[in-house]
């Protein structure tokens, strides 16, 4: 769980644009409201892992309490039964629903989201857009970008932006790699992971 948490701490300080350091990420980026929300869903993941019967019953009580304050001062609700890597970052909060499914690392999370119940798999980095909807028995590949109110209803291949109701194929993001390399030309000490986190806030490749 641990290393789930630097994970997600780490990748919502790039996201927020906050510096490196201990400050900003131990400091600034936990009381983010979308930070907060994930590290509920990280402990309440991990209560229902704990082996001990009966410890791991108070600590589930004590996560469902938890999640329920959380869900309503950020309006985040995400299921402790979902699987999710490392990274996950909820940008902005506020009627975000993630069901139970299975989440890739590096996924960026704006307001308005939905990925209901049925949804297969989202894979690596993945953008969520504000409003975007994951229905049906969908699957996401990795390097998607779902552009904001879209509704995915069919399963997404690899390296793809996804736009509209029902979402369809606008762009492939064959410029990926060129573009991260120029954004990272002209970042500071050439941060190539705060570049590509840059650029996954960009739906449109």
């Amino acid at each position: 769980m641990l290393d789930n948490v630097r994970a997600d701490l780490e990748h919502a300080r790039i996201i927020n644009g906050l510096p490196p350091g201990w400050f900003s990420r131990w400091i600034k980026t936990p009381v983010d409201p979308g930070v907060v929300a994930v590290l509920s869903y990280r402990f309440a993941s991990w209560a229902l892992r704990v082996r001990v019967p009966v410890l791991r019953q108070l600590l589930a009580l004590v996560a469902m309490i938890l999640n329920k304050v959380i869900e309503v001062v950020t309006g985040v609700e995400i299921s402790s039964r979902a699987e999710i890597g490392p990274g996950l970052v909820v940008h902005t909060t506020h009627g975000v629903f993630i069901a139970e499914t299975r989440i890739g690392r590096d996924c960026v999370v704006q307001h308005g989201v939905a990925i209901t119940d049925g949804v297969r798999s989202v894979g690596d980095n993945v953008y969520f857009g504000p409003g975007a909807k994951v229905v049906g028995r969908a699957a996401i590949g990795n390097n998607v970008r779902v552009v904001a109110n879209s509704v995915v209803m069919t399963d997404v291949a690899d390296n793809l932006t996804v736009v509209g109701v029902p979402a369809r194929i606008r762009w492939r993001n064959r410029a990926a790699r060129a573009a991260t390399a120029a954004v990272t030309s002209i970042l500071p000490g050439h941060d190539i992971d705060g570049a590509a986190d840059l650029l996954s806030m960009l739906p449109l490749l």
